[in-house]
C-alpha cells in the first residue's frame, strides 16, 4: 500500500480529505512514533476485496520508505460503501504478534456424517486468534471434515497448526468446539383444525350427537 505522511489534524481535515477520496490513518507501534497518514481510497477497497489482507503482513510504502504492518482497524460508514478511517501497526521481526485468521473448512462432502448419515455441516467458528511471529502468520487455518462422523465435532485441540502457531484460546484451556454434524431438524407442520360440515335442511350436523328417539305422545292408549 502506498501511503502519505498527513499533517492537518482534527475532524475538518479529515472531512476534507474523505471529500477528496483519501482515507484517514495512522501507523503505530515497534520503536517509533505514532506517524497520522492518508491512502487513496479506491486502492484501499481494492485491497480489501483479498481476504489476505486482513490477516497478512503488509508492506507500506511511507514517503518513500517502506514499513512492515498489520490492519488492526477499520471504520466503515454506516450507510455507504466507504471507508471512514484505518488503523495499522507495525510489526517486529523479534516480536510476536496476535492476529486473528480466517479458517477454511475442507472435506465436508466426503465426511461419513454428510456423505453416509445425510448430516449437514454446522460452522460454529469462522476465524481464530493467533500468535506468532510475523514470519509464520498463516493466510488462513485449515478445519479438515473429511473423518467426522454423525454427531461428531472438531475442535481447537483437532486443528494441524502451521509451525510456529500458537492458538490463544487453545493456550488458555478453552478447546473449543470450531465444526459439528448433525442431522437436520425437522420442522413438523401443524394439522388444520377440523370443521364441521354444515348440515343439509332437515338433516344433524356433521358430528353433532343423534337426535333422541321421540316419546310417545302423552295419554296414547296403551295395549
Amino acid at each position: 500500500m502506498v501511503a502519505e505522511t498527513r499533517n492537518a489534524k482534527g475532524k475538518g481535515a479529515s472531512r476534507r480529505l474523505r471529500h477528496a477520496d483519501k482515507v484517514p490513518g495512522i501507523i503505530y507501534g515497534g520503536e517509533q512514533p505514532a506517524v497520522p497518514v492518508t491512502l487513496e481510497h479506491n486502492s484501499l477497497l481494492r485491497h480489501l476485496d483479498h481476504e489476505a489482507f486482513y490477516s497478512h503482513i503488509l508492506t507500506v510504502k511511507l514517503d518513500g520508505r517502506e514499513e512492515k504492518a498489520v490492519l488492526r482497524d477499520l471504520q466503515r460508514h454506516p450507510h455507504k460503501p466507504r471507508i471512514v478511517h484505518i488503523d495499522l501497526q507495525r510489526v517486529s521481526a523479534t516480536q510476536k504478534l496476535r492476529m486473528r485468521v480466517p479458517l477454511h473448512f475442507t472435506g465436508a462432502d466426503i465426511a461419513p456424517g454428510v456423505k453416509q448419515s445425510g448430516g449437514v455441516v454446522s460452522h460454529l467458528m469462522s476465524d481464530l486468534e493467533v500468535s506468532c511471529f510475523p514470519q509464520h502468520l498463516p493466510e488462513f487455518i485449515e478445519v479438515d471434515l473429511s473423518q467426522v462422523k454423525l454427531n461428531e465435532s472438531v475442535h481447537l485441540s483437532h486443528l494441524k497448526l502451521p509451525e510456529g502457531v500458537e492458538l490463544v484460546a487453545l493456550a488458555h484451556g478453552d478447546d473449543r468446539a470450531v465444526a459439528s454434524i448433525h442431522m437436520p431438524r425437522v420442522v413438523e407442520e401443524e394439522k388444520p383444525a377440523e370443521v364441521a360440515t354444515p348440515a343439509a335442511e332437515g338433516q344433524p350436523a356433521a358430528g353433532a350427537p343423534a337426535a333422541e328417539a321421540a316419546k310417545p305422545a302423552s295419554g296414547g292408549k296403551k295395549e
